[in-house]
């Protein structure tokens, strides 16, 4: 039985694939799985994509119209550490060191079964996600601990709504990375994604020391929010 992923804070899977059938299927099915699913049609949707949010896995189709899996593997590889299974229905050995040679951590060949999929995401998930986050967050004057989920301005504890410290702490478990308005109402078990706008601005007001020029939880137009600290 494949791997569930972890539910509190899910791995963030990319799916590249010009095949409408096989990114619906497996954004059904990784998804069930409790993984947080994007899809990309090509590898100018999937750059895009990956400039304005981070990933923890990408799963790549080898053969797509335009720039092929390889190239973009070989190119995003120059860029970042994220790591990429490799999907082909080429079965020539060579093909296959060609992928791992352009840094591909992982190849399945197709047809493949959903479940080994999950099982090589899980593994390789396993290895590379960063350790978890330190107890205590540095936003200034303001400290998070994510442990405790306790916000402390100067020390002294600052009062937090449910809203605000569930939704504090999904930013927290990934800073530096922006989240979705979408990923944070679902994570948050806010009902209306809109309310995720008015938990921000209450939530600014207790981080910042001006909450009209936000320092720390920062807008990312047409996307979400994320969330900086001090090194």
């Amino acid at each position: 039985m494949a791997l569930r992923a972890q539910t509190d804070f899910p791995a963030h899977l990319l799916v590249v694939d010009d095949d409408d059938r096989i990114r619906s299927l497996l954004k059904r099915y990784l998804s069930g799985l409790g993984y947080s699913v994007t899809e990309a049609s090509d590898a100018a949707r999937a750059r895009k994509l990956m400039d304005a949010l981070m990933f923890d896995l990408v799963i790549l189709d080898v053969m797509m119209p335009g720039e092929d899996g390889v190239s973009l593997t070989r190119s995003v590889r120059g860029e970042r550490d994220t790591p990429i299974i490799l999907l082909t229905a080429l079965g020539d050995p060579s093909h296959r060191i060609e992928g791992l040679t352009a840094g591909a951590d992982d190849y399945l060949g197709k047809p493949f079964e959903p479940e080994e999929l999950a099982l090589r995401v899980a593994a390789i998930l396993k290895r590379a996600r960063p350790a978890p986050a330190a107890d205590v967050l540095l936003l200034g004057s303001v400290t998070w601990n994510t442990t405790k989920g306790e916000l402390r301005r100067d020390g002294a504890l600052v009062r937090l709504t449910d809203a605000e410290r569930d939704l504090l702490a999904v930013l927290a478990a990934r800073p530096g990375a922006t989240i979705t308005r979408e990923e944070l109402a679902r994570k948050a078990g806010l009902t209306v994604e809109r309310s995720i706008d008015v938990q921000v601005t209450r939530l600014r007001r207790k981080l910042e020391d001006d909450p009209a020029e936000p320092h720390y939880l920062q807008t990312v137009r047409g996307l979400g929010y994320r969330l900086m600290h001090d090194a």
